[in-house]
């Protein structure tokens, strides 16, 4: 268990749909990625009133001081990754036995951002090269991202502050293709709030009293739930999937597998029914699916056993 259970929580967002099942680049569902929490470069989607380049969230603040609190926004920067041999790029190589493919990677960004201000985001192009062989290599490479993250207080009642964070890609958009947005995109968008004084106050299920409030709260591409311990209401995450309030993570799970939307235990017995030619494809397409089937074959019975199933709560039905 991470030590702190909330960045682990907004890890398995940051990654959630990196890869899915069958974890293979030529898989279907593979072929189009990074399809959370994208805000994509202005004017890529020229034309359509819901250009997506502004991420936003809003949320509300009671007997805090908005001030002090901490704002992180994080996402994924794409990276391409392409095998070079004699100099020429190829699709892929084998070097002493070891498949390689060349395709995406991602690499983690995140900003920390003062309530009241704006807060500019910069991560300039650059390429990495990593030799493979006396005439291969692998190289890495990323497009230039801009844009930048405000967070604004207002103040609606004596004992109550809205708190706004909008994050807005404005990196040069020359025009091109998908992939070349997404290339361009903060993929997997979200931001954590935590306020060392105060509490948060529930969207999802607001008190009465403050229902009106939190109806007026406007959110696009992210949805703000509280997070940490049921009785705690100190940080949320802005987050781009659908979450309940203090959303957890089975301490059953063997690990990350990027697709949360299924059962682990499905997962891990389809991983394990691959074949052969099937996991050397798996193994080559991505260095964390590689960790993941690393991972699936050396589980033991009793880990795989504790995947089947689990009863949380148990309460008491009283008879009408």
């Amino acid at each position: 268990m991470s030590a702190d259970p909330v960045r682990e929580l907004a890890d398995a967002v940051l990654y959630e749909g990196y890869i899915l099942w069958p974890y293979r680049r030529s898989a279907l569902k593979n072929r189009q990625r990074w399809t959370f929490g994208g805000v994509y470069p202005r004017g890529h989607s020229e034309g359509r009133e819901d250009d997506p380049w502004l991420m936003r969230t809003e949320c509300l603040l009671r007997g805090g001081d908005a001030a002090e609190l901490d704002v992180r926004v994080r996402f994924l920067h794409v990276v391409r990754r392409q095998l070079f041999d004699k100099g020429e790029p190829v699709d892929e190589l084998t070097i002493d036995g070891e498949r390689h493919i060349s395709w995406e990677e991602a690499t983690e960004r995140e900003l920390a951002a003062p309530a009241g201000g704006v807060t500019s985001l910069s991560f300039p192009a650059d390429r990495v090269e990593e030799p493979l062989g006396p005439e291969a290599a692998v190289v890495r490479s990323w497009e230039g991202l801009e844009g930048h993250v405000e967070v604004r207080v207002e103040r609606l009642r004596d004992d109550l502050e809205r708190v706004t964070v909008e994050v807005a890609n404005t990196s040069p958009w020359p025009g091109g293709t998908r992939e070349d947005a997404q290339e361009r995109t903060f993929c997997s968008t979200h931001a954590v709030l935590r306020a060392p004084a105060g509490e948060f106050v529930s969207l999802t299920d607001p008190p009465e009293e403050l229902r009106e409030e939190a109806e007026a709260c406007r959110n696009e591409g992210v949805w703000p739930v509280l997070v940490g311990e049921p009785h705690e209401h100190g940080t949320v995450l802005a987050s781009p999937i659908i979450l309940e309030d203090h959303p957890r993570i089975a301490p059953e799970s063997p690990g990350d597998l990027f697709d949360g939307g299924e059962i682990d235990q499905m997962l891990v017995l389809n991983i394990l029914s691959l074949t052969d030619e099937e996991k050397a494809e798996m193994r080559a397409s991505d260095p964390k699916a590689r960790e993941i089937l690393d991972r699936t074959e050396a589980l033991s019975e009793d880990e795989m056993m504790s995947l089947h199933g689990a009863i949380r709560d148990l309460q008491q039905v009283r008879p009408r």
